[in-house]
């Protein structure tokens, strides 16, 4: 497989080695040797699957006490996939990344613990399946508002369709510094 960095430490963008030939293809979603050779030596306690229609946005999410480490991957349909460092004090604080991933490409993105995880639908449906580092815990839920001017995320949509816990999270200033993972 082959690992990408991108601008924010520990975000990780995944190439798994994809087999195919007439009858289709074959892929490993996982191997944790293989994962750990290369610097994702977490344990994964939750798979999550999130089946969502064109134009749906969800995030941008986070949990403080029991921050979760995510592997993300698309079954099918494309997503623009987001990641933001909401670790106090970190050099990249406010900063993002975004990634486009889909059936298609079979990439794959590795979202550590303390960064805040959003994404889009671009397609008319995208099944989203996501490992997490930790359980999820819904007291302990966080969220930054997906249009936060001071962070600046360029979604590839516009007039997104939100839950509405999504459409109220405040922006990243807003949200008082002991709510937000230490670095």
């Amino acid at each position: 497989m082959k690992v990408t960095p991108t601008s924010l430490p520990d975000v990780l963008i995944i190439e798994p080695r994809v087999f195919e030939d007439r009858r289709g293809f074959f892929m490993e979603t996982y191997h944790q040797r293989r994962y750990e050779q290369s610097k994702i030596d977490c344990i994964f306690v939750q798979d999550n699957f999130s089946h969502s229609v064109h134009g749906i946005l969800r995030g941008l999410h986070y949990q403080h006490k029991y921050p979760q480490a995510k592997l993300i991957q698309v079954i099918h349909g494309a997503i623009f996939d987001v990641a933001v460092d909401i670790r106090q004090d970190s050099p990249t604080f406010g900063k993002w990344i975004g990634a486009h991933i889909s059936d298609k490409n079979r990439h794959q993105v590795f979202v550590p613990e303390g960064f805040a995880h959003g994404f889009c639908v671009l397609s008319e449906t995208a099944g989203v399946l996501y490992k997490c580092t930790d359980f999820y815990a819904p007291d302990d839920e966080g969220g930054i508002l997906w249009s936060d001017p001071n962070i600046g995320i360029d979604w590839p949509i516009t007039d997104p369709m939100l839950s509405d816990k999504d459409s109220q999270y405040p922006c990243l200033k807003d949200v008082p510094r002991e709510n937000l993972p230490k670095y």
